[in-house]
C-alpha cells in the first residue's frame, strides 16, 4: 500500500502536527447567573460545579477567569417573582440588577468582553420571550421592549448584546435603536437559529424563567428543520448582526456546518445547560472520561464551524488545562 493514513498518527508529536481543529481559550464564552443579594453563590442543582452569584462574587469569579485566560462572558439574571410583570418593565428599568452588574464588570475588568442576553423571558410573568394577548406571543409589540432593554444595556457598557427572542425584525429594530443612539460600536450576537429543544430545562431551573403556559414553539425554530435557518440567517445578516449563532450546539452540529457554509459572518453555537447536564450525570455515573468527554464535545463544534462557543466549561478546561 502506497497510502498508510495511520503514518500520520502514529506518535503524538505527528498527530498534534497535522491536527485539523484547535480550540482555545480565545474561543470560549463563559455564562454566568446572576442574583441579588451580597457575598452569595448558589450551586444550580441540575448543574454541577455551576452557581448563580451575587454581583460582588460575581466579580471574583470573572477575575479569575481572567487568570485564566478566558476574557469573555455572558450574564444572565435571576429576577425576583415580585418584580415581574406582563410587559417586563423590570427588564429596561435604570439601576436594575443586570444593568449593576455589567457596570460593575466593566468598571472593574475593561479588558473583559461583556455579552448580554436581550430576552423578556427573565422578567416576564408569563415566562415567555415575548408580550402575550389571549394565548398569542406579540411580535412587532414585543421589539419596543427588547430595544429598550438593548439599549440600557449598551448605555452600562455591554460590548455585544445578544437577542434572545426569535421574534421577527428584532435585529434590525435593535439595531437602530443603538445606533439613533450613538452605541454604533455595540456588536449584535444574534440567535439565529434557536430551536425549540428539549434541552434548555436546567437553565430555566437557573433563571426560574419557564413559561408559565404552553411552550415556545410559535417563535422558537422546529427542530426537524434545517435550511430554514438559512432564511434566519439572510435576515439577520441583512439586518445589521455581527454574529450569528446557533443553539444548541450538539444535536445541531449540522446547522452550524451550514452556516458556516453560507456566509462570511462569525458563527457562535452554544453549548447548552442540557448538553452539560448530561455529560456531567455521565461523568458522576463513571461512565465517560471527564477529560476526554468534554474536550471532544468543544472539538466537534468548534469543527463544524464555530468560531465562538458558549460554554459551562469554559473555566473548568482552562483550570484542568485540557485545551
Amino acid at each position: 500500500m502506497l497510502q498508510r493514513p495511520r503514518r500520520n498518527r502514529k506518535n503524538e508529536a505527528i498527530r498534534r502536527m497535522v491536527q485539523e481543529t484547535h480550540v482555545s481559550a480565545d474561543n470560549l464564552i463563559f455564562p454566568l447567573f446572576i442574583i441579588d443579594g451580597n457575598n452569595q453563590k448558589s450551586e444550580v442543582a441540575s448543574m454541577p460545579g455551576i452557581y448563580r452569584h451575587t454581583i460582588d462574587n460575581l466579580l471574583r469569579e470573572v477575575e479569575s477567569c481572567l487568570k485564566l485566560g478566558l476574557k469573555s462572558f455572558d450574564l444572565f439574571p435571576n429576577i425576583d417573582e415580585s418584580l415581574k410583570d406582563k410587559h417586563a418593565t423590570e427588564s429596561y428599568r435604570d439601576g436594575n440588577l443586570y444593568v449593576r452588574a455589567i457596570s460593575e464588570v466593566k468598571k472593574n475588568f475593561p479588558e473583559a468582553c461583556v455579552i448580554t442576553d436581550v430576552a423578556m423571558d427573565p422578567y416576564s410573568s408569563d415566562g415567555h420571550d415575548g408580550i402575550v394577548e389571549n394565548g398569542e406571543i406579540l411580535n412587532d409589540e414585543t421589539l419596543e421592549v427588547l430595544g429598550r432593554m438593548a439599549l440600557v444595556h449598551a448605555q452600562a457598557g455591554a460590548d455585544i448584546v445578544a437577542p434572545s427572542d426569535m421574534m421577527d425584525g428584532r435585529v434590525g429594530y435593535i439595531r437602530n435603536v443603538l445606533d439613533d443612539n450613538g452605541f454604533t460600536n455595540v456588536s449584535i450576537m444574534s440567535y439565529t437559529a434557536k430551536y425549540a429543544s428539549a434541552f434548555y430545562g436546567p437553565f430555566r431551573d437557573a433563571l426560574n424563567s419557564a413559561p408559565k403556559f404552553g411552550d415556545k414553539k410559535t417563535y422558537q425554530m422546529n427542530p426537524a428543520n434545517q435550511r430554514e435557518a438559512l432564511i434566519e440567517a439572510d435576515l439577520d445578516e441583512a439586518e445589521g448582526a455581527d454574529f450569528l449563532m446557533v443553539k444548541p450546539a450538539l444535536p445541531y452540529l449540522d446547522v452550524i456546518k451550514l452556516l458556516k457554509d453560507n456566509t462570511e459572518l462569525p458563527i457562535a453555537a452554544y453549548n447548552v445547560s442540557g448538553e452539560y447536564a448530561m455529560i456531567k450525570a455521565a461523568i458522576q455515573k463513571g461512565w465517560l472520561n471527564e477529560q476526554r468527554a468534554i474536550t471532544e464535545v468543544l472539538t466537534s463544534i468548534r469543527r463544524a464551524g464555530a468560531t465562538a462557543i458558549l460554554t459551562y466549561h469554559a473555566k473548568e478546561v482552562l483550570e484542568n488545562k485540557w485545551l
